[in-house]
């Protein structure tokens, strides 16, 4: 965050999935959930910037405003609304949404656009931080951790967030192949081809001497929501039959719920060259891509 008078600003990186266990449907219609979770750097984020105001304004700019929707919609403009009823203050402030990463993309931006709104609001208005955490599940499941910005383990709906600071840094490679992935219908999907069955959460969580064995370690593991939204969005088996084609690649999958895929390499010159490979491939130029170390937020 960058401090200039009454102006805040910071990144909302993308969120990844490294592993993402599914439970079958509860009562409620929702899942209980265990993920390894990373962010990216600020090579692949939003950005956001909070200025005192005496009302409550949103601006989205950027490439991506146009696929954010209607700002009335948009989840940083509802973690304010939010967190103004939560902590009582009357004052305002002008938000301007820089928007980069792709929505409906299995990433979290608009989770983690949230977040870093969360955080510039409960400094710029100078309010307990509690009051951020009391209204973030409400806002999504990806909201809790990402307001932690921290490497951690997301459980239960997602409101269970333990931190994993020593997880080793990640050389990693973001792609998107420029196709929407509603996360609604991929959780439809594997609810009704039984999915879930036999869902526990890993106890212990090991750790890791570095990036290799981290890998290996995923290796082990899946998302659950990979197979359900390949089927939906077949563009996601191409993507990540091309990571898989990559030198240097120690791990690729799918993150969340799609269509993201993200590929681990040994270092970040190997992703960078696959981000080159894929822009100066006619067939794949259209597809989003990013180049990035995975840990903790920026």
């Amino acid at each position: 965050m960058n401090i200039a008078d009454t102006s805040l600003s910071g990144w909302a990186p993308a969120k990844v999935n490294l592993y993402l266990h599914v439970g079958p449907p509860k009562y409620n219609g929702r899942h209980d959930l265990d993920s390894l979770v990373v962010f990216a750097d600020s090579r692949a984020a939003d950005h956001l910037t909070a200025e005192a105001a005496d009302t409550l304004t949103l601006e989205v700019t950027g490439p991506r405003a146009a696929a954010a929707g209607s700002v009335e919609d948009n989840l940083v403009l509802k973690a304010a609304r939010a967190l103004q009823t939560a902590s009582g203050t009357r004052q305002g402030a002008r938000l301007t949404l820089q928007k980069w990463l792709p929505v409906a993309a299995g990433i979290g931006g608009g989770s983690s656009d949230a977040a870093i709104a969360l955080r510039l609001l409960t400094e710029l208005w100078d309010i307990d931080p509690a009051h951020a955490a009391a209204v973030a599940p409400g806002l999504g499941g990806d909201v809790p951790v990402a307001l932690s910005g921290q490497p951690a383990l997301m459980r239960g709906e997602g409101e269970r967030v333990t931190p994993q600071p020593a997880l080793p840094p990640l050389a990693a490679i973001l792609i998107n192949p420029g196709i929407v992935c509603p996360t609604g219908p991929v959780f439809r999907a594997h609810d009704a081809a039984g999915g879930g069955a036999g869902f526990a959460e890993i106890d212990p969580f090991p750790a890791f001497e570095d990036a290799k064995s981290l890998a290996r370690w995923l290796a082990e593991q899946r998302n659950d929501l990979e197979a359900p939204a390949i089927a939906m969005v077949p563009e996601i088996a191409e993507t990540l039959a091309f990571l898989r084609a990559q030198p240097g690649l120690l791990l690729a999958r799918m993150s969340g719920s799609g269509a993201t895929c993200f590929a681990l390499f040994e270092a970040i010159a190997f992703a960078e060259r696959a981000m080159v490979v894929q822009r100066s491939d006619a067939a794949r130029k259209h597809w989003w891509s990013a180049a990035c170390s995975l840990g903790a937020a920026p």
